[in-house]
């Protein structure tokens, strides 16, 4: 079984809570890896990207689900992507000089939201998270609690290497015969997971980790899921991209550039090339869309 690059779905039976655990190797040493990162901001891209990941864990998804914050203060975007296929991609963009410490709440005008869809299907549901809080972990674990009415408790971290989160939420009164008659099994679940420190969390195996925590709990594992980096950008996509921009801007476009247009991914640097021919079929009305040529 992987070490690395796996979500854990569990079940505390005895307690009547249901969790995740997702720890990232390459995958997010390869998102880390897109750019010339600040420690600060690689630090908060990793924990949104694990996080990205951990809330796919008990929901039936179709498309992808992202993390997304914007303003206008020094970190002006950040995005992190999980899909329904396990694939994961990510990206910051901020300016300096970045405060020390960076806190998502001090951030001008921020907003953060998770967005659950699916492109192709035009099924889209946004929810607002509320930023009064210092980082990722807690404005997330604020927004499940407000949006579900159940007490969660979430630990995300990343280091150079590492990408990890783990997730609990407390079930319903009738998820479990033992929870309903142990009213103290939420609160010494959660005192067991404060014991854990962050850097335990990063360097211990997701089955080890929960076993040190959770043996007394009846942890019961599902089967785990399979993570990779992977990129949602394609040929077809990129064609609609540019039949939005409309004539005027394709024309400008190729103008620039010899008669060609460029377009590089942000996430995985893959590059679209255009001629004028493939930009005069694009833009009539009745062409037929260009077959994608890449898909990841």
């Amino acid at each position: 079984m992987p070490v690395d690059d796996v979500l854990h779905r569990f079940l505390l039976e005895h307690a009547g809570v249901r969790g995740a655990v997702v720890r990232l190797g390459p995958a997010w040493r390869e998102v880390a890896g897109r750019a010339d990162y600040p420690p600060a901001v690689r630090a908060v891209l990793g924990e949104a990207l694990a996080a990205s990941a951990l809330l796919t864990g008990n929901i039936k998804l179709d498309g992808a689900l992202s993390v997304e914050l914007k303003s206008s203060g020094a970190l002006r975007l950040l995005f992190a992507e999980c899909t329904d296929h396990g694939r994961l991609r990510g990206l910051a963009r901020w300016n300096e000089p970045l405060p020390e410490p960076l806190v998502l709440k001090a951030l001008p005008d921020a907003g953060m939201a998770i967005t659950i869809g699916n492109v192709e299907r035009g099924q889209r549901y946004q929810g607002l998270v509320d930023l009064q809080h210092a980082g990722v972990a807690d404005a997330l674990e604020n927004y499940f609690i407000q949006s579900e009415q159940l007490p969660a408790r979430i630990l995300l971290a990343a280091n150079d290497e590492y990408a990890v989160g783990l997730m609990l939420q407390k079930m319903p009164d009738e998820g479990g015969h033992h929870a309903a008659k142990d009213d103290d099994a939420w609160s010494r679940v959660v005192h067991l997971t404060a014991t854990l420190g962050v850097e335990e969390l990063l360097a211990t195996a997701p089955e080890q980790l929960l076993y040190r925590l959770y043996h007394e709990e009846s942890v019961r594992l599902f089967e785990p899921r399979p993570l990779a980096f992977g990129c949602s950008c394609s040929r077809e996509r990129v064609t609609g991209m540019l039949r939005s921009l409309g004539r005027d801007e394709v024309e400008a476009a190729l103008a620039a550039r010899g008669d060609e247009i460029e377009v590089i991914c942000e996430f995985c640097a893959q590059r679209y090339h255009f001629d004028r021919i493939d930009a005069e079929l694009l833009l009539s009305a009745h062409a037929a869309p260009i077959a994608p040529d890449t898909t990841q």
